[in-house]
C-alpha cells in the first residue's frame, strides 16, 4: 500500500518530498527539535471524493497514517471551516466531523465562522464529542450558556518530551457572516491577541508556537511582521492553495515571512476548494535548534490523488455515515398531484453575486408565496453550486440551499430598504461580486457600478398589488419584508434590518422546506431571468 500511495505522490509531483526522503531531511542536525505539521483547512463537511475520484477523508488518513509511520514528531491540526457544505453536515449537524476528526486524530483546531452556522448549540455538541481541544482566543464566551469554557485561547501539547503551543484566532466577522449567540464577543485586535498569547506561553518556557488562523491569508501576511515568539502560521478562510507544484497554485509553500525579532515566521494554507472539497492536505517539516529557533523547513501541500489506496477504517467509517446521507439525497420531491417535480434547464448561481439570475429569482418568488411579503430578499451567497435538469431531489434542494437558516418577516421604512440595496451592491467591483448582492421578488431596482460606494441605487421600485405595474420606492412608506434569519439579524452587513427592522418575526420555519413547498406547487420549475436587478457599467 505504501508503494501505491508513493507512486501517486509523485506521478503528480505533489509531494516535495517523497515520504522515505523526508525522514532523513534534517540528518545533518546533531541537536535541536523537528517537527512535521500535517494541516487542513476549509473543508466544509467534504468527506467523500470528488467526482474525479480525489480527495476524502479516508485518502487523508491513509497519508496521514504513512507520514506518522516516518516521521518521528508530528501534529495533525486544522484552521476551521468544517461545517456547512454538503449532505453531511445537513444530516449530522456537526458529529460527522467530529467522528471523522477523532478517527484521523487531529491535536487541534481552531473555529471558522462556519462553524457558527447553526448557532451555539450544536457548535458546543461538536466540540465535547471532539478528543482534542479547540482554541479561540479572541473569542469571550464566559457569558454564554452554550460555548462557556469551551474554547481555550491556547493549548501546550507534548511532543516527544517537548512542549509546543499552539494558538487559536478566528475572524471577528463571524457575527456577520454566521450565527453565533449575541452573548459572545468576538475582538479584532489580532495581533495584540496573538502576541499577548506567544508572551505567555514563552514564559511558561514553551519555545516552539504555532497559530490557527481563520482571519484569512492576506490578514496572515499582515500581522507576521509584527509577532514574535510564533513559528508557523497555519490559515483558513481565503482557501489559498499555496504550493510549489500546484499549477493553480496562488504563491509557494510555505510563504516565509520575517517576523518582528527577525527570526522566520512561516505561513501555510492549504487551499480548500471552490466549494470546500478535501483535495489537499499540507505538510511542513520543521527543524529547531536548541533554543527552539527556527533554522530549516521544507514542505508542500499533498493532492489526495485517486492513485492513494484509501485508509479502510476511514473509509468504512465515512462509508457508514453516507449511508443516511444517501437516503436523504435520493428523496423525490413530488408534486401535490403525485409526479416527480421536475427542472426544466439546468442553473448554477455563478451570477447571483453581480446580476439578477434565475435561481435568485426562483428563491426570492418562493419566500414571497409563502408569508405573502411585499418584497422578498436572498443574499446570493447564501445559494450555491445550482439546479440540474431533470427529477428535483432533496439532495439537490440541501445542496443548493446548504445554510440552516430560517424564514423571518419584519417591516422597513422606504428609506431604510434604499439603505439595505446599497449595502447589497457595496462589495461588487470590476471583477467580482459578493454574497451580500441581494436577489428580489415584489421590486426591481438599478445600480450603477461607475458610482460611488454607498449611492449606487439609481432606482427602486415596488411590484403592486395587481402584479404588473411597479411605482417608486416611498421613503416614508412602510413595506414588509421577508428574508432569512442570518441577514435580519445583521448578517453580510445588512444591519439596517437589525437597527430599524420594525416587529421582527423570527421563525422556525426552514428555508429548503419552503423551497420543497414551492416547487411541488409550481413544477415544473423553469426561472427565468426578467429585469429585475439592472447593472448599469457592469464589469
Amino acid at each position: 500500500m505504501k508503494a501505491r500511495l508513493l507512486l501517486g505522490h509523485l506521478r503528480l509531483s505533489y509531494l516535495f518530498l517523497t515520504l522515505a526522503a523526508a525522514s532523513t531531511l534534517f540528518a545533518q542536525q546533531d541537536a535541536g527539535f523537528q517537527l512535521t505539521v500535517m494541516h487542513t483547512n476549509d473543508t466544509r463537511a467534504n468527506h467523500l471524493p470528488d467526482a474525479e475520484g480525489v480527495g476524502g477523508a479516508a485518502r487523508q488518513a491513509a497519508v496521514v497514517r504513512e507520514i506518522r509511520q516516518e516521521a518521528d514528531n508530528t501534529l495533525l491540526l486544522d484552521a476551521g471551516g468544517r461545517f456547512t457544505g454538503t449532505l453531511f453536515h445537513r444530516v449530522y449537524a456537526g458529529q460527522d466531523n467530529a467522528q471523522v476528526m477523532n478517527a484521523l486524530g487531529y491535536d487541534a483546531m481552531t473555529v471558522g465562522n462556519p462553524e457558527f452556522d447553526n448557532g451555539d448549540v450544536i457548535l458546543a455538541q461538536f466540540i465535547d464529542a471532539l478528543n482534542f481541544p479547540v482554541l479561540a482566543a479572541n473569542i469571550d464566551a464566559s457569558r454564554s450558556d452554550s460555548l462557556a469554557g469551551r474554547f481555550l485561547p491556547s493549548t501546550v501539547l507534548d511532543v516527544d518530551g517537548t512542549p509546543v503551543g499552539i494558538i487559536g484566532i478566528t475572524t471577528d466577522t463571524t457575527p456577520r457572516f454566521s450565527s453565533p449567540g449575541r452573548d459572545l464577543i468576538f475582538a479584532g485586535n489580532y495581533a495584540t491577541i496573538l502576541q499577548e498569547e506567544a508572551d505567555a506561553l514563552a514564559d511558561a518556557g514553551v519555545g516552539v508556537v504555532i497559530v490557527l488562523s481563520y482571519l484569512g491569508y492576506d490578514a496572515d501576511v499582515e500581522i507576521a511582521p509584527t509577532l514574535t515568539g510564533v513559528d508557523l502560521i497555519v490559515g483558513g478562510n481565503t482557501r489559498t492553495l499555496l504550493s510549489n507544484t500546484a499549477p493553480d497554485a496562488m504563491s509557494a509553500y510555505p510563504t516565509v515571512m520575517e517576523a518582528a525579532d527577525g527570526a522566520p515566521l512561516l505561513i501555510v494554507q492549504s487551499g480548500g476548494g471552490a466549494r470546500g472539497e478535501l483535495r489537499y492536505m499540507g505538510r511542513i517539516d520543521l527543524a529547531f535548534d536548541d533554543a527552539g529557533v527556527l533554522t530549516e523547513w521544507q514542505g508542500d501541500t499533498i493532492l489526495l490523488s485517486a492513485d492513494i489506496m484509501p485508509d479502510p477504517d476511514v473509509e468504512a467509517l465515512v462509508a457508514d455515515l453516507n449511508a443516511q446521507v444517501e437516503v436523504e439525497r435520493r428523496r423525490v420531491i413530488r408534486s401535490t398531484g403525485g409526479a416527480p417535480v421536475e427542472v426544466i434547464g439546468s442553473y448554477t448561481v455563478d451570477d447571483c453575486r453581480i446580476y439578477e439570475c434565475a435561481l435568485g429569482n426562483l428563491v426570492a418568488d418562493a419566500l414571497r408565496w409563502r408569508t405573502g411579503a411585499d418584497i422578498a430578499l436572498m443574499n446570493g451567497g447564501g445559494m450555491r453550486g445550482g439546479l440540474a435538469e431533470g427529477v428535483l431531489e432533496r439532495g439537490d434542494v440541501l445542496e443548493f440551499l446548504p445554510f440552516t437558516n430560517r424564514l423571518t418577516t419584519f417591516d422597513l421604512r422606504g428609506e431604510d430598504l434604499i439603505l439595505a440595496l446599497e449595502n447589497g451592491v457595496s462589495r461588487v467591483n470590476d471583477t467580482s461580486g459578493t454574497g451580500r448582492f441581494p436577489q428580489v421578488s415584489g421590486m426591481r431596482y438599478t445600480y450603477d457600478l461607475s458610482l460611488p460606494v454607498r449611492s449606487r441605487i439609481v432606482s427602486a421600485e415596488v411590484l403592486g398589488q395587481d402584479g404588473e405595474t411597479y411605482t417608486s420606492v416611498d421613503p416614508e412608506a412602510v413595506y414588509t419584508l421577508v428574508t432569512n434569519d442570518f441577514m435580519r439579524k445583521g448578517g453580510d452587513g445588512y444591519q439596517v434590518f437589525a437597527d430599524r427592522g420594525i416587529d421582527p418575526a423570527d421563525t422556525v420555519v426552514f428555508f429548503d422546506d419552503v423551497f420543497i413547498e414551492y416547487a411541488r406547487e409550481h413544477s415544473p420549475l423553469q426561472p427565468v431571468v426578467e429585469g429585475r436587478i439592472i447593472v448599469l457599467n457592469a464589469p
